[in-house]
């Protein structure tokens, strides 16, 4: 599995710098839109919060992205952060690869 050296870009970050800032809207007026708190939306963009499928279909509906782009976002940031965690490492270091046995075939015709 390829994975970058440098931490990818959050969905806290996108969240706050490509929309709400780009857009200038206040915490309060994004929280109204999606119908959530506005602690709720301030814990996405702070990044204390994950983007969970509940919240990517919120965000497609008030911005019309599809909420594959929040849960990628998510998901690469998850991936990165478990890859470069000492616990992570140590439990992969213990994990052992499955390897099955291979039947052989009999090529003895049945009479």
């Amino acid at each position: 599995m390829l994975m970058p050296k440098r931490k990818p870009v959050t969905a806290a970050y996108v969240f706050k710098v490509e929309f709400l800032d780009e857009l200038a809207l206040s915490q309060q007026a994004i929280s109204e839109l999606m119908g959530v708190s506005r602690k709720t939306v301030n814990e996405l963009v702070n990044g204390k919060q994950r983007f969970t499928v509940d919240i990517a279909l919120l965000l497609e509906k008030v911005f019309d992205t599809p909420p594959e782009f929040w849960l990628n976002l998510q998901r690469q940031s998850d991936l990165w952060k478990a890859l470069n965690s000492a616990r992570t490492k140590t439990r992969l270091a213990k994990a052992k690869a499955f390897r099955p046995q291979k039947k052989i075939a009999s090529t003895k015709a049945r009479a």
